[in-house]
């Protein structure tokens, strides 16, 4: 994990790889502004260094960043940005379950190229029925094939048509005929899909959706023309979304160790909502804890593992070797670092306990490099250059305030004094636990109110830029950091990096000072 002590003997009496530097300060807790990194040789520049990142052989990120399953943070609109920019979003467990499984769907199904499954109509239904299932399901579009019994295409319904004056008409009489229906065959699809379908568009101005049919005019597939035109631009955009084997975007979904009236473990219900979320298409699932180093976390994960043999599993939260050591025997692949870092936690005031995350991550990479497991750094990053500390000793981040002010999270909106805010809270706060959160801490949810100490805050955050800005601005920090480093890669970071300790009045000199600032780095 940690490079050799650099040639130039002063050089390695003040800046000091991973396993010399915190061996040298065991007994004190440092995080991400108590050090700074030690700049090196380089040939690297910052546009030519790949940030990606392997966390599973079936989860593989373009950039190392997850946002975190707090119910301020990620939903599917967070989800669904984050694996557009390449990195992955947790969807949080403080929600029915009937709606998280709705949530992962929304983000599996966002932007796949061919539809493989549209919704369709029939040709004896009204509009009026039309209307009822987009305003049940939610849906944001309103032209639809029309099919019969057999799935055989008999036309398509136009989304002008699908409107409350014509709620009594039928479908049969306000489609399009099949005749004058644009379609391909499957066959003529080829090896690339999307580019036969983008050719399609091209030619054939004014058409917006392309049906798929076989030999029997079956309908097989759909293709629109903005799922074309976004997949298109992904090759040229400077962050690629991260999809899995079937080119659906990435998905992750938090989960408890629920337990039944009497306290026991709810092995049922934990095992049908996996497989629920399994069949949605989820990526990977996160046991969602406060205190992941705990039996009903364990038995949590090694009940999930049992079942679910290739899924990949996220569980947490540790600080410590022992807490590696016990999930990762348990059966998880990725594993949590962190407790109470994060600008909203306050487990360190109430409970007292939890260490300082570049120590806590040091301790931790050591046992996750024995077992062959990877390790996020979950919480405290309130920069760029925190990300790069982070990751000269992990495999991820977890964000989760950094990313609160963005539009994508489902945090409230309030206008205070002419500025904009996003509410944003802690998972340990009276209000998220009263919602459903208290299983993280180790209560029942019917305690929530009654005797449960918060170990989180209630808070505002300034409405940030779209994630998409945030996370370009993100990834150009974390670039520069490799390129002072010499690192091409993020195993290279990890191997080359070298730390000094630094005090409070290097920390000011590390940030602007003694100017007035007109217009900010960000």
């Amino acid at each position: 994990m940690a490079a050799q002590s650099p040639s130039h003997s002063l050089d390695g009496t003040f800046y000091k790889a991973a396993d010399v530097f915190f061996p040298e300060h065991a007994g004190l807790g440092l995080t991400y502004d108590d050090v700074t990194l030690a700049t090196l040789y380089s040939e690297t520049l910052p546009r030519e260094t790949n940030l990606e990142t392997k966390l599973h052989e079936r989860l593989r990120l373009r950039i190392p960043v997850i946002s975190a399953d707090m119910d301020t943070v990620t939903e599917a609109p967070m989800a669904i940005a984050m694996a557009l920019n390449g990195g992955l979003g947790l969807i949080h467990c403080n929600l029915p379950e009937r709606e998280q499984l709705s949530q992962v769907s929304r983000v599996k199904n966002n932007v796949h190229g061919l539809i493989q499954e549209p919704i369709k109509v029939v040709p004896d239904q009204t509009i009026g029925d039309v209307l009822t299932l987009v305003e049940q399901k939610g849906f944001g579009f309103r032209t639809f094939p029309v099919v019969d019994k057999d799935n055989v295409l008999l036309g398509l319904l136009p989304g002008h048509t699908v409107r409350p004056r014509y709620v009594a008409t039928l479908v049969s009489q306000a489609m399009t005929p099949r005749a004058q229906v644009h379609t391909i065959h499957q066959r003529e699809l080829g090896k690339n899909p999307i580019a036969r379908a983008d050719q399609f568009f091209n030619e054939h101005i004014g058409i917006h959706k392309l049906l798929v049919v076989d030999d029997g005019d079956h309908l097989c597939g759909l293709f629109t023309i903005s799922d074309i035109e976004r997949i298109m631009q992904e090759r040229h955009s400077q962050l690629k979304p991260a999809r899995d084997e079937q080119f659906r975007l990435l998905c992750g979904a938090a989960v408890t160790a629920t337990r039944n009236s009497t306290g026991e473990l709810d092995r049922d219900r934990i095992l049908a909502h996996i497989a629920e979320l399994v069949e949605r298409g989820v990526d990977t699932v996160a046991v969602s804890t406060a205190h992941g180093f705990s039996k009903g976390v364990g038995d949590t994960v090694r009940l999930i593992r049992e079942n679910f043999s290739d899924l990949p599993i996220i569980a947490g939260n540790v600080t410590s070797g022992e807490g590696v050591a016990y999930l990762s025997e348990c059966g998880a692949n990725i594993i949590k670092i962190g407790q109470g870092p994060g600008s909203i936690c306050t487990t360190r005031i109430v409970a007292g306990v939890g260490i300082p995350q570049l120590t806590a991550l040091y301790v931790c990479a050591k046992e996750a490099e024995k077992r062959g497991v990877r390790i996020l750094a979950d919480g405290g990053i309130t920069k760029s250059g925190d990300i790069v500390k982070a990751l000269t000793l992990s495999h991820g981040v977890i964000c989760g305030g950094l990313l609160a002010g963005c539009p994508e999270a489902p945090g409230q909106l309030m206008e205070i004094n002419g500025k904009l805010y996003k509410q944003y809270r802690g998972m340990g706060s009276p209000a998220a636990m009263q919602a459903g959160s208290a299983a993280r801490y180790g209560h029942l949810s019917k305690d929530s109110v009654r005797k449960v100490a918060a170990e989180g805050v209630e808070a505002l955050k300034e409405v940030s830029p779209p994630l998409d800005i945030v996370l370009t601005q993100l990834a150009g920090g974390i670039q520069s950091g490799m390129g002072y480093l010499g690192a091409p890669n993020l195993a290279a970071l990890r191997e080359k990096a070298r730390y000094i300790q630094i005090t409070t009045a290097g920390m000011r000199e590390s940030a602007p000072h003694d100017i007035v600032e007109v217009k900010t780095g960000n």
